[in-house]
């Protein structure tokens, strides 16, 4: 059943049919750490969305599409200086996100759920200021690496090729992980403890943070078992999510 991913779908299977909602999942290009791919955001966005849709056609009459993913993130001091890394501006971002939406509503679909893999991604203004041009189309956004506590399927918290990601990779794509290359993710906190403990919020500098090698968190306890237990119930919310909005009214009347 690949007629709902545009990787591997062609018109003919998708023409006269009618979609219940798109799915764009939304990445970035960095280094993880030293053994995982630049597109390990993308990756992980795109198989977890992809996986989500088919449990949600599965167990519901929905029909969906997922998009290619997009590849521009917004990146930190220190982490865009790295070869390759590529820093798209919020304005770069919306215009990606406004082109696409004004594709699909001129073709009669009216929701978009934006599947998230990177964390320094922010999409909540430009859905406010999309709705001033497009008020009848619904946008959705979700943070997959975020749907699920760690805790109980991993050993450390992942913030950045640590061990969630890591697993997860080696899951849905073990030829991709030169494991054998890795960091042990070490990094520094800052000295001021209301950005550790969230009680305000500043851009991390890389450099200043991670010792070397990109990673923030250990990535040597990551295995494919762990990273599909972890898939399989992020996947189900996800497919929940897909299922209710595309059948659901928004808000309690």
């Amino acid at each position: 059943m690949n007629d709902f991913n545009l990787f591997s779908t062609s018109y003919s299977k998708v023409k006269g049919h009618k979609y219940d909602l798109a799915i764009l999942p939304w990445g970035a290009t960095e280094p993880h750490n030293l053994h995982l791919p630049y597109l390990t955001d993308c990756i992980c966005a795109h198989r977890v969305a992809v996986d989500a849709l088919a449990w949600a056609m599965k167990n519901a009459s929905i029909r969906g599409m997922v998009l290619p993913y997009i590849p521009l993130g917004s990146q930190n001091q220190g982490q865009r200086d790295k070869l390759f890394c590529i820093h798209a501006r919020y304005e770069t971002q919306k215009a990606v996100l406004t082109d696409v939406v004004a594709s699909l509503s001129g073709q009669g679909i009216s929701k978009l759920v934006i599947v998230n893999g990177h964390g320094g991604n922010s999409f909540k203004n430009m859905l406010r200021d999309l709705l001033v041009d497009y008020p009848d189309f619904l946008i959705a956004v979700v943070d997959w690496f975020a749907v699920v506590p760690q805790t109980g399927y991993f050993n450390e918290k992942d913030d950045h090729a640590g061990e969630m990601e890591t697993s997860v990779v080696l899951y849905y794509h073990p030829e991709l992980v030169s494991f054998d290359e890795a960091g042990d993710g070490a990094f520094n906190r800052f000295a001021i403890d209301a950005f550790n403990n969230g009680t305000a919020w500043t851009p991390r500098n890389w450099d200043r943070i991670s010792r070397g090698d990109t990673g923030v968190g250990n990535p040597k306890s990551a295995s494919a078992e762990k990273g599909e237990r972890f898939v399989k119930a992020v996947v189900e919310k996800i497919g929940q999510l897909f299922i209710d909005f595309s059948t659901k009214e928004l808000y309690y009347l």
